[in-house]
């Protein structure tokens, strides 16, 4: 099947500046050559701490933050030698929904203009009662009623909110959507309400998620494929399934075994990083988990990990210098 989006050798790093003549003094290597694929209709889950390089790398993903170095191809284009006009066509086909939805929304707009102003500007709609219409459709899709179209964001609660945000979202018609934590703000009866939203989305418009989440469950449920970040670097990629059921890399097994149990006995195994994760400013040598994994050796501190591709999971893939921690 071919790619809608393929990312080859990304890299970010942020300079440092110091002193009056701003001397670039270091870096923060937010993203540190990342490798994957999207393919049509599939949901992609990132999971990771604070700090590991998510939100950063979804939003280079969309250009909203420049790559210092790497590959963007969408649709088989490398979005990162796009000029202005090619640029706006992709803004069309790729859009994101933030993690706070009412600061992502203008205070000063009503529902129609926050959801209608892209329309208008990418030529979907030509009128104003076309725009009324439009408005009114795609509320309806995110479970909203066309007469709040007039009200303003703060009048409204925070997942109404995301739905609006949501709307503004589909109403280009684009292909994929970066969900950068947009569930992490919400209370959990509205979060299931919005996961089951995003789901019914998926299905109805054909689209495309980069679901980026700290929480392990809603990746479950929602995602079919999942990458394990850490501090800018995959550790891990594999089928949602065979992921969950055969982590392999002490980092994911990590993350797995803290996701909450129903009862106190069953935490027993859990296992518990100690420490905090080390700065992207200047991280560990040789492998960058070394500092907190359970099973480093002497040798972690000089040689990056190995990339393995266990056969117990196709396409399941992990970055290790020792083979699966079974």
């Amino acid at each position: 099947m071919k790619h809608l989006l393929s990312v080859r050798r990304l890299k970010k790093y942020f300079p440092i500046y110091k002193g009056v003549f701003r001397n670039v003094v270091g870096h923060v290597h937010a993203l540190d050559g990342i490798d994957f694929d999207l393919a049509p209709g599939e949901v992609l889950g990132i999971v990771g701490e604070t700090g590991s390089g998510k939100s950063t790398l979804g939003r280079t993903v969309l250009r909203l933050i420049e790559p210092t170095s790497g590959e963007v191809s969408f649709q088989g284009s490398n979005v990162l030698k796009f000029g202005k006009d090619e640029l706006k066509k992709f803004r069309k086909e790729a859009q994101i929904v933030f993690q706070d939805p009412l600061a992502s929304l203008n205070p000063r707009k009503t529902v129609r203009e926050c959801i209608g102003e892209g329309m208008v500007y990418h030529g979907i709609v030509k009128t104003q009662a076309e725009q009324k219409d439009r408005v009114a459709e795609v509320l309806v899709q995110v479970g909203l009623s066309p007469d709040i179209m007039y009200r303003y964001p703060h009048q409204f609660s925070g997942g109404q909110q995301q739905r609006i945000c949501i709307g503004r979202a589909i109403a280009l018609n684009p292909r994929l959507i970066v969900c950068d934590e947009a569930l992490s703000a919400l209370d959990v009866s509205v979060q299931a309400q919005i996961l089951n939203l995003l789901q019914e989305l998926k299905e109805r418009l054909s689209l495309s998620y980069i679901f980026i989440s700290h929480d392990l469950t809603t990746v479950e449920y929602l995602c079919d494929r999942v990458i394990v970040m850490y501090l800018g670097k995959v550790m891990e990629t594999a089928a949602v399934s065979d992921l969950f059921q055969h982590p392999c890399h002490p980092y994911t097994q990590a993350l797995i075994s803290a996701i909450p149990k129903a009862h106190p006995e069953m935490i027993k195994n859990r296992i518990r990083l100690l420490g905090e994760i080390p700065s992207a400013i200047n991280p560990p040598s040789g492998c960058s988990f070394r500092t907190r994994c359970p099973y480093a050796q002497p040798i972690c501190c000089e040689v990056p990990p190995c990339l393995h591709g266990p056969s117990g999971g196709e396409n399941h893939e992990y970055h290790c210098i020792r083979k699966p921690f079974d």
